[in-house]
């Protein structure tokens, strides 16, 4: 079958398209022809090495967290979904940039909900995407109806995600950062109350809100963004970390800070989450597909590239030239 990987670790160049076996579902897994696969910054991290050398069968390893596609066969003890049933699937192991991925059936929900059909060319930017913008808004976040919420990288896949559900979840203003002038238009049209540039985000805040801050703060970026994000609470307000997108030294907070400014800081890790509480995932991608086929909220998408030019995607978003939910089709 067709697939998109790499054999060493590096930049967009080490990407090469490949003829790779089919995978044979394992017990409790189902296979899935895959029609779309969402790219996202995790798979970059991957292909970098920041999760190690290439591991996979025969050296390769396969990019790709989200898929949506077909299920063409079950494995042992399996008995939903059926073969034929148009499906969505997270991948905690990677491999969606391929024609057919295996998958643990807790990660795989049919696109046929309560609310009608999920389409297929949006729901492949769920799996990954929308359990984390459900986890740091509800699980780490603990966010309360009418708070305000302030979303780093707003533009982005969780970031746009996470700006639908806090609307639905009843927050009070939602505000976001961007990295660049450029992507300000885009971001605003997402529905935040107002969006700032991330360098000097704090002080225009502050403005904002009459130096109160929010209560709580959505942060993939890391570093100076983080520690002045701890500036921005309200009482008893809670910064949530979930990535490290400027690659910056670690960084460590003072618990005396934390205990005298009334703050909190939380952790979201999706790759922890299925390994620990896989059916919490699974969950989620089922209220996400609801939503979705319900036009509650926007899958994001802004483009879709064919998969032999997962390395421009792979650019587009390393770069911060991308905005919104980039898919790869192998329709």
């Amino acid at each position: 079958m067709r697939a998109v990987g790499f054999r060493i670790n590096g930049g967009i160049e080490v990407l090469e398209e490949l003829e790779v076996p089919e995978p044979v579902p394992a017990p409790g897994q189902v296979a899935v022809r895959v029609a779309f696969a969402g790219v996202n910054f995790a798979e970059i991290q991957h292909r970098r090495g920041e999760f190690g050398a290439p591991d996979g069968p025969g050296g390769v390893d396969i990019p790709g967290l989200e898929v949506s596609g077909t299920v063409v066969a079950l494995g042992a003890g399996v008995s939903g979904p059926a073969v034929g049933q148009p499906v969505a699937a997270y991948l905690p192991a990677f491999g969606g940039y391929a024609e057919t991925v295996a998958v643990d059936t807790r990660f795989v929900r049919p696109l046929h909900t309560a609310a009608g059909e999920a389409d297929p060319a949006r729901a492949a930017a769920l799996p990954c995407v929308y359990p984390t913008a459900f986890g740091v808004l509800k699980d780490a976040g603990r966010l309360r109806e009418g708070e305000d919420v302030l979303i780093h990288s707003a533009a982005g896949g969780v970031g746009s995600a996470a700006a639908q559900l806090a609307r639905d979840m009843g927050a009070g203003r939602v505000y976001g950062t961007v990295g660049s002038v450029e992507k300000i238009p885009y971001a605003a049209g997402l529905g935040y109350d107002a969006v700032f540039l991330r360098e000097g985000f704090a002080e225009h805040l502050a403005e904002a809100t009459g130096g109160r801050g929010v209560d709580l703060v959505l942060d993939p970026v890391g570093g100076p963004v983080r520690e002045q994000s701890l500036t921005a609470l309200a009482p008893f307000g809670r910064v949530v970390a979930y990535g490290d997108l400027g690659r910056h030294e670690q960084w460590t907070a003072s618990v005396w800070d934390l205990w005298k400014g009334n703050r909190t800081i939380a952790g979201f890790n999706i790759g922890d989450l299925a390994r620990r509480a896989p059916d919490r995932i699974g969950a989620y991608l089922d209220e996400a597909l609801r939503l979705l086929a319900a036009g509650r909220i926007s899958a994001g998408v802004t483009q879709t590239l064919p998969l032999a030019e997962a390395a421009k995607a792979h650019e587009l978003l390393e770069t911060g030239t991308g905005r919104g939910k980039i898919l790869l089709s192998l329709a």
